[in-house]
């Protein structure tokens, strides 16, 4: 009986909010554990009102947020069609529910407004409460201190400059000069830089050395076993050609825009290159504060040192966007593997959680799926897109010190554990709060991936404001970050970022663009709260909000595209430069096209590249007319934009057009009963999504007559379309068609379908209709 009445009175003594997660999730919230000595200081965790909304794998497919006011789709009737995809998963597009829910339903993630502090980490692995150990004592602190600033260091030149006024004032005009370059493996190089006084002539490095890298110097030993896999017999000091010249930009703190890295070819080597630059900057900074705060300790009394500002306004350094868990996974190995010297295993905790989450279950993979290996090699092991997660390091010889001087922010012990504040349920802490990371496993489809780093061992899923690592998904950062008007939001993490990295863009296309955006919009703003910052540690320009100008962003991508570059050219303001490949491709995915097929290419006038009501109104004017006969039978209709899309579907039914389509959103049943009557003829159109194509490159058969409403973004989607006629070859193949719409905002996309040279003669002809034929000895 006193249990009861002990429970009974804790049950009475709850807020409404404790009481509301009591009722809706029926288990003991952590607000029993001993956090604090005192009860009313345990801090409270907010939980979706449903946990239904929150599979990460679900089969039912509800209807976009994109397509609020349109009616129900037409069902057409007949059972599914025997011929679908043999062992295909009937899984939803990643990162689609999402989308369908809009932000309001992302926001019930939630960010609870109260702190949970890990005590049994958070000293361990707190920059503001360590110093050196003594072994290396002697060598970071006295002179070695005074040498850093005059140091040749890039890290250090880029860190230590200060801006003023005027140089701001230039940046932000864009008036800016331009330099062509090419070297041996990147090819052409644009480099742009708006301050002269601070660039220095790119150059094409010469066996590059981990040494001449400055490189920290475990990363020395560690990086030549991690990069073995991608050597050869030939290649020096450990880097591969592209590594090289890849790091010589990186290292020289400019902006990077690398269009040219696919996971089926250079990818995993760029990302080895990204993850040592991007470990390679946190270990510096740490180390230089820990070396201040070792030289702090020792100041003797009365005696002033000189003013130490390494750190910016908080701990969070380095952003990286990947698009799907595997992709994360990833970077963490190659992390861990970078900071395993010799034989000696990296301390990892929660090593086996994170690999249980972010891993993939062999039994869950599709079997004996025929996809082009560029599929295979971009949906490999876990595709969730939609997660978060945290992690830390700790340095050798660390020897913990109080906080009672006032350079080491005293109330950071507190402020530090942000783990249930920014990624409910996933913070590892002293508490029973594991219990409710299980009840939320089912559910946390968003990620994030804190890495707070010193040396010797690392911590994962650590709280933000204790990491220097971050590596999530747009979708995933979107949750946390809301919008204007939300209770419950949180982007003061980003507002130190000093390295953003954003690998395969491309992909991020294929999912919701608008969520990159929504990052890019939230870096580096002025924080709302101090967060326990030691003020005189921080950085003057980061002081002055000028944090902006300082921070390296590195974009790869394996496609050029309009809005990825309106990434680097607006979003980029370094004040070092911009280095961006500009390779033109010298043929064409146009020559892959294996059957014989006249390929007719209608140029339309447009405003701008988002111009699509020109695009709507040409094809619906000139270009549908063609069609509409029953002799032009069998046309699949390829729509790059889920917009487009949308707008032309509502048009076919109201037209009372014989037509069915499929989409990213379709079920499964939806897709094989569309297919089916395709192919048989009951249906004249098939309007078909790239997004579709880009999941589930399913081989659509009965195929007649090809129209691209818009250039795919792909261009190898180009000949894998037109090659699919070929699949249901019966003698007909006199009467093929293909047809493709372009403007002039589509230079990047027609060059790399019909060649750099040929683009360019299309662009500039007076005629607008142009025609080539694949397949035969000659081309038009």
């Amino acid at each position: 009986m006193g249990k009861r009445r002990q429970k009974s009175h804790l049950f009475n003594s709850l807020t409404k909010k404790q009481k509301k997660h009591l009722k809706d999730f029926g288990e003991e919230h952590p607000f029993h554990d001993n956090v604090n000595e005192k009860v009313e200081a345990t801090h409270i965790v907010e939980l979706p009102d449903s946990l239904d909304q929150s599979s990460a794998e679900s089969d039912v497919e509800s209807e976009p947020e994109l397509e609020e006011e349109s009616e129900q789709e037409v069902e057409e009737g007949g059972d599914e069609d025997d011929e679908s995809e043999e062992g295909e998963e009937e899984n939803g597009i990643p990162g689609q529910e999402a989308e369908e829910q809009g932000g309001d339903e992302a926001e019930e993630v939630g960010i609870p407004g109260e702190e949970f502090t890990d005590k049994e980490h958070e000293s361990k692995f707190s920059l503001e409460t360590n110093v050196l150990g003594e072994e290396e004592e002697s060598t970071e602190t006295g002179e070695s201190i005074s040498q850093r600033a005059s140091s040749q260091d890039p890290f250090v030149q880029h860190l230590d400059t200060e801006l003023n006024d005027e140089d701001v004032k230039t940046i932000t005009t864009n008036d800016k000069t331009r330099t062509h370059v090419k070297w041996p493996r990147l090819g052409n190089l644009v480099y742009t830089s708006s301050q002269q006084k601070y660039s220095s002539p790119l150059s094409a490095p010469k066996d590059l050395s981990p040494s001449q890298a400055h490189l920290y110097k475990p990363l020395e030993l560690t990086w030549p076993k991690v990069n073995q896999p991608f050597l050869l017999p030939e290649h020096q000091h450990g880097f591969t050609p592209l590594q090289q010249e890849l790091l010589s930009i990186m290292g020289s703190y400019r902006d990077l825009y690398l269009p040219e890295s696919s996971a089926l070819a250079n990818g995993p080597q760029v990302r080895s290159v990204y993850c040592l630059h991007a470990l390679n900057h946190v270990l510096k900074a740490n180390s230089q504060v820990l070396a201040h705060n070792t030289q702090l300790r020792n100041t003797k009394p009365g005696s002033e040192p000189d003013e130490l500002r390494d750190q910016g306004l908080t701990r969070p350094k380095v952003l990286i966007l990947v698009p799907f868990r595997d992709s994360a996974m990833c970077v963490v190995q190659t992390l861990i593997s970078l900071l395993e010297v010799g034989d000696k295993k990296l301390d990892v905790s929660n090593k086996k959680r994170f690999k249980d989450e972010f891993g993939s279950d062999p039994e869950n993979q599709p079997a004996n799926l025929s996809r082009p290996d560029d599929y295979h090699a971009v949906f490999s092991g876990n595709v969730d897109d939609h997660f978060r997660i945290a992690a830390a390091l700790e340095a050798p010889g660390l020897a913990e010190t109080s906080c009672s001087s006032s350079r080491l922010a005293p109330g950071l012990a507190e402020t530090s554990c942000f783990s249930f504040r920014l990624a409910p349920g996933l913070a590892e802490t002293s508490c029973s709060s594991f219990r409710l990371s299980q009840v939320l496993t089912e559910t946390v489809q968003h990620w994030h991936y804190c890495v707070s780093i010193l040396q010797k061992s690392m911590r994962l899923y650590s709280p933000f404001y204790s990491s220097d690592i971050i590596v999530a998904s747009p979708l995933g950062l979107r949750t946390v970050l809301g919008v204007e008007g939300d209770k419950k939001r949180e982007f003061d993490f980003l507002s130190s970022i000093e390295l953003l990295i954003i690998d395969q863009a491309d992909v991020f296309l294929m999912q919701n663009w608008e969520h990159v955006l929504h990052v890019m919009k939230h870096l580096n703003l002025q924080p709302l709260d101090s967060h326990g910052v030691d003020f005189s540690r921080v950085r003057m320009w980061s002081l002055n909000n000028w944090s902006r100008y300082y921070r390296q962003t590195l974009l790869f991508s394996a496609i050029q595209d309009p809005q990825i570059n309106a990434i680097h050219s607006k979003h980029c303001c370094n004040y070092r430069g911009q280095v961006a490949v500009k390779n033109l491709p010298k043929t064409g995915s146009i020559s892959q096209v294996l059957v014989q097929l006249p390929h007719i290419f209608q140029r339309l006038e447009a405003d701008s590249f988002m111009d699509q009501d020109a695009r709507f109104q040409f094809f619906i004017g000139k270009v549908l007319p063609q069609y509409r006969d029953a002799v032009m039978s069998h046309t699949l209709i390829y729509i790059p934009s889920y917009f487009d899309y949308v707008r032309l579907r509502n048009y076919l039914r109201k037209e009372e057009l014989n037509c069915t389509h499929i989409c990213e959103y379709s079920k499964k049943s939806e897709v094989s009963r569309a297919r089916h009557f395709f192919q048989t003829g009951d249906k004249q159109f098939l309007l078909f999504t790239e997004r579709f194509h880009f999941y589930k490159r399913y081989t659509i058969k009965g195929i007649c007559n090809l129209i691209f409403y818009a250039l795919p973004t792909y261009p190898h989607f180009y000949s894998e379309m037109c090659n699919m006629l070929k699949a249901s070859s019966s003698g007909e193949e006199a009467t093929w068609t293909c047809t493709a719409l372009y403007s002039r905002y589509d230079m990047q996309r027609l060059a790399a379908i019909a060649g750099a040279e040929r683009a360019a003669q299309m662009l500039q002809s007076k005629k607008s209709v142009h025609l080539f034929v694949t397949g035969g000895e000659e081309t038009l």
